[in-house]
């Protein structure tokens, strides 16, 4: 397995003293999945006046470039990978979010397999780590009204199209599907109804194959159809727990 190493910046308030009016950010919210937690990036700043406090990670525009492409850039730098889920959400731009200057950010969502991928902090931030969705701190300025927002499409989001599975390894337990739909919709699942329902879509692939190194009872490995996957996200479908 290649192991990545990324280089994780922030929103930093040194660049915009002395700027224009209305500069506009980009600030992504990047969930992970380990273990059965739902996790979220999170960069501490190391420099400026928001020194040693945490929030997500976040960057400038480019003069030459969309915000979608803007988004896409900084989704690579910040996490060593392409081709993952991400969603623009909206736009934030209350007056008085930063202290500074008026500044709008564009938030976005991205869904990123950990596997593989190791982060490391680097240009304005001084330690870049995930933290558990039911632990995060107070984050700088709205950025825990970004993240509260983000989690609250995802909900959304995953009653309505399979996307949870961009969080997941490439192959999975039955059980660590189920703990991701709990992680992200806040509620406890009957595990039978579970497995029947998600069975039934037939966008699971068995792997003939079980858990290795576990010192419970191996369960069965499965994948996800990729042509039935994009057949859902495409029609959508009302999953209900």
């Amino acid at each position: 397995m290649t192991i990545k190493k990324t280089f994780i910046s922030g929103e930093t308030d040194e660049a915009l003293e002395g700027s224009v009016m209305d500069s506009i950010t980009i600030d992504c919210v990047i969930f992970g999945f380990e273990e059965g937690s739902l996790e979220v990036l999170l960069v501490r700043h190391g420099r400026g006046i928001r020194e040693g406090e945490w929030g997500l990670p976040g960057g400038w525009i480019r003069r030459d470039e969309s915000i979608d492409e803007a988004a896409y850039r900084l989704l690579n730098d910040l996490t060593g990978v392409k081709n993952v889920y991400l969603e623009q959400l909206k736009a934030f731009g209350d007056p008085d979010r930063f202290p500074a200057g008026r500044v709008i950010t564009i938030g976005y969502y991205a869904l990123v397999k950990k596997e593989g991928n190791r982060i490391k902090a680097g240009f304005t931030a001084s330690e870049a780590r995930w933290c558990k969705i039911k632990e995060v701190p107070g984050l700088i300025y709205d950025h825990n009204k970004i993240l509260n927002y983000a989690l609250e499409q995802l909900q959304s989001r995953v009653r309505k199209e399979p996307i949870g599975f961009n969080l997941l390894p490439s192959k999975f337990t039955l059980l660590q599907l189920m703990q991701l739909y709990e992680e992200i919709l806040g509620v406890q699942m009957d595990k039978p109804n579970f497995r029947r329902k998600f069975l039934k879509m037939k966008l699971l692939v068995d792997q003939k194959e079980k858990q290795k190194d576990v010192s419970h009872r191996a369960a069965k490995l499965y994948s996800f159809d990729d042509d039935v996957y994009k057949r859902l996200t495409q029609q959508g479908f009302t999953f209900e727990f």
